[in-house]
């Protein structure tokens, strides 16, 4: 017998991404708690977070077989509350190595939640007929947004890191039987990415595309990892002024993600990429020259619009290149983009260990002038194709 809400289709993928984020996004408000509580500076904790890539890049390359024996059905009922499992289990760590270790089970079930949602969305839009894939990306964002709420809500309350991310196992598990209790996969589309490679070599033609989102992810991750972190070091924030570092951040994200394709549509990839990292740029100076906790807190939020559209933009530059199969262009691009993920948590934290926290969001500026050189590489004209 299954439970839950009869949705239609669309509304499935969205309501995954909502509840996947949520989950995901709850320990993030918690970072400067977690990290003083282990007594270390930005660089030892960055490490810890590399966990989650390590797991999430393992999981991207070889769970896919493994999803498919399973059924994408019951993978997700599983996967999403363990997630929450696997958060509140890391929140325990006495230290970085020890939040490393926890961190590689919850970036395995990241990668898990991914693949089957990136597919459903993708196979979706094909049994639809229109666009979906940047308003379920928006969804995330919006799931995040929440995610941060509660966090900064309950972090102001006092209630303890360890406590909050338990309480939402039970809540993850309604929600996740509540939407996805009577999920039904979509059916398979023939030459799309997901009959990718497991890994696919660049081209000189994806490196530029991977070029081309550098500041983007970076800056992504920037936020969601160091703002909160960032709130505390620079202004001494409180525990929901800080959080809302995370949520503006990832509402202007997912405002922006879900009007996205219109602006696509109307202008170019060129334009539009453009346009985004010109805003990045305002966001990255205003948070690199701190004068106010309502400033930053608006540079954070410039960020999120400027991280929105990028990266998708260049998975359908990706799958529209002839030079190969593009199955084989989309893998490339979304293998080597993820190495981004991969070192910026370290990366990140090394600079503000060093050189200050603002310098973590600095380093953008010149990432910006490495995408607006490249962006010229999207093509002039509006991507119509459904592979994101």
């Amino acid at each position: 017998m299954k439970f839950g809400l009869d949705l239609a289709p669309q509304h499935k993928v969205f309501g995954g991404f909502a509840i996947y984020s949520f989950t995901m996004g709850n320990i993030f408000p918690r970072f400067a708690e977690l990290r003083n509580t282990m007594g270390v500076e930005e660089g030892a904790f960055g490490f810890g977070l590399i966990g989650a890539p390590v797991g999430t890049l393992i999981a991207l390359t070889l769970a896919p077989p493994l999803l498919e024996k399973i059924g994408y059905r019951r993978a997700l009922l599983i996967l999403i509350p363990l997630l929450s499992v696997c958060y509140a289990l890391a929140a325990f760590a006495p230290n970085p190595w020890t939040f490393f270790l926890l961190y590689i089970p919850v970036g395995l079930v990241i990668g898990g939640i991914e693949i089957i949602l990136n597919l459903e969305a993708d196979r979706t839009e094909h049994l639809v007929g229109r666009r979906l894939m940047n308003r379920a990306h928006a969804f995330w964002s919006f799931g995040f947004f929440a995610a941060g709420l509660v966090g900064g809500l309950l972090a102001q309350r006092g209630i303890s890191p360890q406590l909050h991310l338990m309480l939402m196992i039970p809540v993850s598990l309604v929600l996740t039987m509540l939407i996805l209790g009577r999920f039904k996969p979509a059916p398979e589309r023939t030459g799309s990415h997901e009959d990718a490679p497991r890994f696919a070599a660049p081209t000189a033609g994806i490196m530029a595309l991977v070029a081309v989102t550098l500041a983007a992810m970076a800056m992504e991750g920037g936020y969601m990892d160091w703002s909160v972190i960032y709130m505390d070091s620079i202004f001494s924030s409180t525990p929901l002024v800080a959080a809302m570092a995370v949520t503006v951040g990832a509402l202007a994200q997912g405002i922006t993600r879900y009007f996205a394709d219109s602006f696509v549509e109307r202008y170019s990839p060129v334009s539009v990429t453009r346009v985004l990292l010109g805003i990045m740029t305002i966001g990255i100076l205003l948070v690199f020259f701190p004068m106010h906790e309502w400033v930053s807190l608006a540079g954070f939020a410039l960020l999120g619009v400027g991280s929105s559209a990028i990266f998708p933009l260049a998975m359908s530059a990706a799958a529209q290149r002839t030079d190969r199969p593009a199955a084989v262009n989309v893998a490339a691009l979304a293998q080597i983009s993820f190495i981004t993920f991969l070192l910026a948590p370290p990366a990140l934290g090394y600079i503000a260990e060093h050189w200050g926290i603002t310098w973590s969001f600095g380093i953008g500026l010149p990432l910006v002038a490495l995408s607006f050189a490249f962006a010229g590489t999207l093509g002039k004209k509006p991507i119509s194709h459904n592979i994101e």
